[in-house]
């Protein structure tokens, strides 16, 4: 039964690739229905926890059932409940996806969620400009349940036709000698270097990241099996998802694409693609310094050392089993730009790829019962690590379906904004705040759009030039990928390796430092954004900034004495700030 639901559940979301375009209100319903048995019942560690949620199982899957099948209908209704029996589907979704995500990743981001429904519903009853006007409670319910926002909206978009399909990629990847080829330059790399997988992880994200645009879609494809790698190696489990989530999030600043993000920038500011890009690439390269100076703190804390020279394997094995993984990759590069593929199509082509290579061994022999047997493996880890990102991101999809329901992320911004008296760097904290708030209720490229439609001329008027605006919110824009409460790539990291996400979040926020500060750094240093024109003051705020950042990530991570680490993290902030503090 689990082997048939799992080629169910791949090849659901393989067929939604090729039969064009399915009805959001089919595909994602579906999505949740195909993941319910896999949280509630093959993942249950106990008579009582199976028996216990066979009845949401089965609610569930017959509510999903019946959105999808009365899909034309529901569309017509624009969102509002038109019976008792659409009341009570409503409520068994909702508590369904709660109950599903609390099994998934433990209490807390259901209490948010819960929290969220607590506010959609009665918030109207908080005095002042944090309450709201009040919502009808058949288009409250019904906006969340039955229309293409709250559990089936934007971000279960993304899960159902990027995400799935590049967790079922790794999985399969990892499930066969690609896994062992990854694993084995990574210990390859970790017999050089102090925490070398982490910093595989960190270069494979950076350049994957770039051109999947979505820090989500990141975690899931290499996070598939960089995460794998790194606990074999001995790495903390919450440490191995910290360092996924951080770089993977890192990808979107990295040029060459940035991302969909890069092109936005190139129509909102009337600049030239390559000047973004040159402006763009030395705050990229301090963040990943930033990261590296950090793992190499874990490293020294946790004694990660290199690998004995007799677990590492030899520069053949290397080769022929890193040859596994880098046929797929190489078909799904292929693909997305010579061919123009989209990136599902590609992935979906990859994956077909690496089935076959399930089929050959290291010694390069054909072994048909082998191949059968990493087949099984690999649709049983795709299916469970799917169910497990559907519950996490429904639940997180709950609460941005009340945030734009109540509108209060918006009067949040605007408030804070309001704040900020004419004065430039209240005005940057008050705009980084904004940008979390918004990264929480609208994907990352969205979020930049509007809070630099707000900030932007403000910041402007304020001193900054076009792009320093443009880039310090696209930078903000991305804290909410790993600061919580709402922090997808940590969520989804720490859904894949079994962590609590909230000590992944205190690691990723640790680790990826450079994202709160780089920003701040280049308003501080304008310079550093001047490649071209000012190559040598650009090179000097780079290493100025470098060092200081080091400072900050080593007095963070590296644990020393505290008066030490009050030290290097005030120094290093002196370091960076110096000029608008001389200048104040």
């Amino acid at each position: 039964m689990k082997l048939a639901l799992a080629a169910v559940l791949v090849a659901f979301h393989h067929g939604l690739i090729f039969s064009g375009l399915v009805p959001n209100l089919i595909s994602r319903p579906l999505h949740l229905a195909l993941a319910l048995p896999w949280v509630f019942l093959f993942t249950a560690k106990t008579p009582t926890s199976i028996w216990t949620g066979l009845p949401f199982m089965i609610t569930g899957m017959a509510a999903c059932g019946w959105v999808a099948l009365n899909h034309a209908t529901l569309i017509d209704q624009y969102g509002f409940l038109e019976s008792s029996f659409q009341r009570v589907v409503a409520v068994a979704l909702l508590i369904t996806v709660l109950e599903a995500a609390r099994r998934a990743i433990s209490w807390p981001l259901p209490c948010v969620a819960l929290l969220a429904l607590t506010y959609g519903l009665w918030g109207q009853y908080i005095p002042g400009e944090f309450g709201h006007s009040g919502l009808p409670l058949d288009s409250f319910l019904g906006t969340l349940t039955i229309a293409e926002g709250g559990l089936w909206g934007s971000l279960t978009g993304v899960s159902v036709s990027v995400v799935a399909i590049f967790v079922i990629l790794g999985a399969v990847l990892n499930s066969g000698e690609a896994g062992k080829g990854f694993m084995n330059l990574a210990a390859s790399a970790a017999g050089r270097l102090n925490g070398g997988a982490a910093k595989v992880s960190v270069i494979s994200s950076a350049l994957f990241g770039s051109i999947s645009g979505s820090a989500s879609a990141n975690v899931a494809s290499t996070g598939a099996i960089t995460l794998p790698a790194m606990t074999k190696l001995g790495y903390p489990k919450r440490l191995a998802a910290a360092v996924e989530a951080v770089a993977s999030s890192g990808g979107q600043i990295m040029p060459p694409l940035m991302g969909a993000g890069a092109f936005v920038m190139v129509e909102l500011t009337g600049m030239s693609y390559p000047s973004i890009m040159a402006a763009a690439i030395l705050p990229a390269i301090l963040y990943f310094l930033a990261v590296w100076v950090g793992i190499n703190a874990h490293a020294s804390v946790l004694d990660l050392k290199s690998l004995d020279a007799a677990d590492q394997p030899t520069w053949r094995e290397t080769i022929i089993t890193t040859g596994f993984f880098m046929v797929p990759f190489g078909v799904l590069l292929w693909c997305m730009f010579v061919a123009s593929y989209t990136p599902q199509y590609a992935a979906t082509l990859a994956i077909l790829t690496a089935a076959l290579l399930l089929f050959a061994d290291a010694a390069l022999q054909i072994r048909p019962r082998l191949g059968l047997a990493r087949l099984e493996e690999a649709l049983v880890t795709a299916a469970s690590q799917v169910a497990v990102i559907a519950s996490i991101i429904l639940c997180a999809s709950i609460i941005i379906g009340v945030l734009s329901l109540t509108g209060l992320g918006v009067k949040i911004t605007s408030l804070i904004l309001s704040g900020a008296g004419g004065l430039l760097w209240p005005s940057l904290f008050l705009t980084a705040l904004a940008c979390l708030i918004l990264g929480m209720e609208i994907p990352t490229t969205a979020a930049y759009v509007i809070c630099v439609s707000v900030a932007g001329p403000a910041l402007t008027q304020l001193g900054l030039e076009p792009l320093q605006s443009h880039l310090f919110v696209f930078w903000f824009a991305l804290l909410s990928t790993i600061t919580p409460p709402v922090c997808g790539a940590v969520f989804i990291a720490a859904g894949m390796i079994g962590e609590n996400w909230l000590k992944v979040a205190a690691s990723a926020m640790a680790l990826g430092i450079g994202l709160y500060i780089i920003p701040l750094g280049m308003i501080a240093n304008p310079a550093l954004l001047k490649l071209t024109q000012e190559p040598v003051a650009a090179i000097a705020a780079f290493v100025q900034i470098g060092i200081g950042l080091s400072m900050v990530s080593y007095g963070l991570i590296g644990r020393p004495a505290a008066w030490k680490r009050v030290l290097l993290c005030t120094g290093g902030l002196l370091i960076i700030f110096i000029r608008p503090l001389l200048a104040a």
